[in-house]
């Protein structure tokens, strides 16, 4: 085996059906995009009047256009400061009175917006809270942000351009409006729509731009305010820089702090004086950091991507030394590979660590979400009460199975019973050396019963014959809960038994391979365990007659159940010695090989343990009838009563053997004898 085989595997199996499907909402300033902790269960609650919730749509949307606004005063503001001096009729000079103007009434606005509590995660809508809360937060840092310090500069500088470096200093209080960036980028990050990739290297440019962007400016503010123009580290190399444009020297002043970033060394721009170097050697000393904060970051998202598939790798190698140290056989190998690509691919559903991470009860409504309404029309479960699949199903877990994957072997001790969720699996036995298939069983149809409730030894293997999700049960977890369950123990029963006789189970020794019958339109494959079991015992050596006896016992319990209304059925565990066995109490049928006697108490009346086959006479001819193989009553009354209820219900009143003679005594009918009703 090779790479390249697993990675055909991963393709091959993997469909789409384990692709984690990802629910959209109607937009981006949907009140969807991912909450505080507790706040969706607030999104219908009704507030007081005039106060607005926070996940309100129309306020989302507003708090996005205020994050444009934001993005623009993060450039400006710094831009200003560094570039330009103010006018009245600058348009600037009212682009940020109209700015400042939305910020004021995002002030007005916070009083009436209602907040999340942090303890009890619910919203508060009182207003002296609300007010109270946010006049002891971000109320002083939010008006500092918003007052017009570009008309103070005018008013107390008398217009002069050099003057009002100290109203400019304030007006960079407009920096605070930031922390709504960093909200988004927060909310960004933790709502699964978007690629947490990109949204992490977004965040990472956009701090990287920012720092530059301020870098630039503030070094040449430096400069172009320092009294001998020529030593400065822009005016050594152009003196007369202050006569070129604004947008030469923005530019000059991006390629310095690019330069000093990027550690590239200093070539024809570099600091000329004492201020300039010891901004240097402050912005060196952040970017020490800064730079520590994006490798590390980067490195953190690329390594996340492909640890997976690394350890996939690891795993598939470690498989592979393993088959050849141990000279496993292909197949095997194949299985094993197939469940590491089948494996790496579920992981990313991460439905293990999601469920093993909720309280019990949420894990019982996802279980019964998921599953009851397969359960509940499973054969086996036909018939109970809800009460018992409401126990059943959270005990079950499911798991995925690639194609040709062995679920159980052969002559495995029985531990679990499961239910196909979706896909198919083939029942298989070896006879005579060879595997035959016996029969298939699809969606909705469980397998490994009758070793579970008999405690018996699995008769035949089960292989998947394509992907398929399987629910596992585990056998002490279904006893207990059927030891629980009574009247509902004795329904499953029921219903194991009537498997063996009520679906179209027959039993013609032939030649040939095990007889498979489909009841009706039902996908349900009935399969011819006594025959098949005998053959298999055959090729063994072991005893036929003490496997037949065992099934025969189950079907004359079955009779004398249904003829005494107090029979109970009780299926008893593991006893102290670790022994796997069934215990019959008086009256009471039982599966397993050991309990074959009814206790000395009991009323039954001891059956014949004759087996005949009854057919329904259709036509003249009595020959080429498929039949019923049943164990003989002790009456001529119950004969016609078995009879009618096996061929749907008719109300027989004559039977005749194959040689067309009428049964008037039940003592005459011989043990193999073919019986027709008429």
């Amino acid at each position: 085996m090779s790479f390249s085989y697993a990675k055909n595997c991963l393709q091959r199996f993997c469909v789409d059906e384990f692709q984690m499907n990802t629910e959209t909402s109607n937009g981006f300033f949907s009140s969807d995009l991912l909450p505080s902790l507790g706040a969706r269960i607030n999104y219908a609650t009704k507030l007081r009047k005039f106060i607005i919730s926070p996940f309100n749509p129309r306020y989302r949307c507003w708090e996005m256009f205020l994050v444009v606004l934001v993005i623009y005063s993060a450039w400006i503001s710094p831009f200003e400061f560094a570039f330009l001096s103010y006018k009245e009729d600058d348009a600037l000079f009212i682009i940020d009175h109209i700015v400042n103007c939305f910020f004021a009434i995002d002030i007005f606005l916070t009083f009436f917006v209602a907040y999340l509590h942090r303890e009890s995660y619910l919203l508060v809508d009182e207003p002296k809270k609300i007010a109270i809360r946010y006049l002891s937060s971000w109320f002083i840092f939010d008006v500092c942000s918003t007052v017009p310090f570009q008309s103070l500069i005018l008013l107390f500088t008398d217009h002069k351009e050099s003057g009002g470096v100290g109203f400019k200093l304030l007006s960079m209080l407009r920096l605070w409006r930031l922390r709504r960036v960093s909200a988004l980028f927060a909310r960004l990050e933790k709502d699964i729509r978007f690629n947490y990739f990109w949204t992490r290297c977004t965040k990472l440019i956009s701090v990287t731009l920012f720092a530059v962007h301020c870098a630039g400016c503030f070094n040449y503010m430096i400069a172009d305010r320092y009294p001998d123009p020529r030593k400065t580290w822009i005016g050594a190399v152009n003196p007369d820089f202050k006569k070129q444009s604004v947008g030469d020297r923005y530019i000059t002043s991006l390629y310095w702090s690019i330069v000093t970033m990027t550690t590239t060394g200093y070539g024809d721009l570099h600091a000329e004086n004492s201020r300039e170097m010891l901004f240097d050697i402050f912005y060196m000393l952040f970017n020490l950091g800064l730079t520590s904060y994006i490798i590390g970051n980067m490195t953190n998202l690329v390594v996340h991507w492909t640890s997976r598939t690394r350890n996939f790798r690891d795993t598939v190698k470690a498989a592979q030394e393993f088959a050849k140290r141990n000279q496993l056989p292909p197949r095997v190998q194949d299985q094993v590979l197939s469940h590491i690509c089948l494996k790496f691919r579920t992981e990313a559903l991460k439905q293990d660590e999601t469920l093993n991470g909720l309280p019990k009860a949420i894990r019982t409504s996802i279980a019964h979400h998921l599953f009851f309404p397969i359960v509940q029309n499973v054969r086996l479960f036909q018939g109970v009460s809800p009460n018992l699949l409401f126990q059943l199903v959270p005990e079950m877990e499911a798991e995925y199975f690639p194609p040709k994957q062995d679920v159980i072997l052969q002559n495995e001790a029985p531990t679990d019973l499961y239910i196909i969720v979706s896909g198919a699996v083939e029942l298989i036995a070896k006879i005579e050396g060879l595997e035959q298939i016996i029969g298939k069983a699809v969606a909705g149809e469980l397998f490994g019963e009758i070793g579970v409730l008999c405690g018996r030894p699995q008769p035949f293997a089960v292989r998947t014959t394509e992907i398929s999700q399987i629910l596992r049960l585990s056998r002490t977890a279904l006893m207990n809960i059927l030891r629980a369950n009574p009247e509902d123990e004795r329904v499953v029963m029921n219903n194991l038994l009537l498997g063996f006789g009520g679906f179209g189970y027959v039993d013609h020794q032939t030649n040939g391979g095990p007889e498979i019958k489909r009841h009706h339109d039902t996908a349900l494959t009935s399969i011819d365990i006594n025959n098949l079991e005998a053959r298999v015992k055959k090729q063994e050596g072991d005893d036929v007659q003490e496997i037949n006896k065992s099934m025969n016992d189950v079907s004359l319990n079955l009779e004398n159940k249904k003829e005494l209304n107090e029979q109970k059925v009780e299926l008893i565990g593991p006893d102290e010695k670790g022994t796997k066995s069934c215990q019959l109490k008086p009256e009471v049928p039982c599966c397993s090989n050991s309990c074959s006697t009814i206790s000395s108490g009991s009323k039954v009346t001891k059956s014949t343990n004759k087996r005949v086959t009854i057919h329904m006479k259709k036509n003249e001819s009595l020959q080429g009838q498929f039949g019923k193989l049943i164990i003989l009553p002790d009456s001529l009354e119950e004969l016609f009563r078995v009879a009618g209820q096996r061929f749907g219900g008719y109300n027989f009143k004559k039977a005749v053997n194959a040689e067309d003679a009428e049964i008037d005594d039940i003592d005459v009918i011989r043990d193999g004898d073919h019986l027709f009703f008429l």
